[in-house]
């Protein structure tokens, strides 16, 4: 079963379209200005805002999908309705090529190691101390020893994490296996 959408979405403020295969693989591209195509996936993203193309290559590259985006956005007013209906669209596009689910699921990304490090701890601990070592010792260590200094490794941090979370939940467990104990997915 292929994997595959397709979405155009057109609004008084953006004209967008975007082609999504989550299993990666060859997608016809109409521009190549700024895309990366190999046997095993091709991604062109252009919604004229540089670092949301970055973003989103990088979410395609590190999730292993064949992406296509191209929008054309009011940018003389400013970012956010390319951002936004990109976002929008980009959504729908992948509820579309997963198909049919039947569960929700919560994943988290823990660590990026590709020396742009980024930590939100979050541990809900209720107790002083475990052990001999104070509670509140622990997020502090985990923030300092994952000290972030760009806000761009933060974005780029989140981006990736985001795409190695991403293909951990859709991935493939077998022939017709589904990583859920209710045998379906959404």
């Amino acid at each position: 079963m292929s994997r595959f959408a397709t979405i155009k979405r057109d609004t008084n403020e953006t004209k967008i379209q975007i082609a999504l295969s989550l299993d990666g693989g060859h997608i016809a591209v109409n521009d190549e200005h700024a895309t990366q195509s190999s046997s095993a996936q091709v991604i062109s993203v252009q919604t004229g805002i540089g670092f949301l193309d970055h973003m989103l290559h990088a979410l395609a590259k590190h999730s292993g999908w064949s992406l296509i985006v191209e929008c054309i956005g009011d940018l003389h007013i400013d970012d956010h309705h390319t951002a936004e209906d990109v976002g929008i669209t980009l959504g729908l596009t992948f509820h579309k090529a997963l198909g049919q689910v039947k569960d929700e699921a919560l994943s988290r990304a823990v660590v990026d190691l590709s020396n742009r490090p980024y930590a939100v701890v979050e541990l809900g601990l209720k107790r002083e101390k475990i052990g001999d070592l104070s509670c509140e010792m622990i997020p502090m260590f985990l923030k300092v020893l994952l000290k972030v200094s760009l806000l761009q490794f933060t974005a780029e941090s989140a981006f990736k994490a985001l795409a190695v979370a991403m293909k951990e939940a859709i991935s493939k467990t077998g022939a017709n296996d589904v990583p859920s104990t209710k045998g379906v997915l959404f």
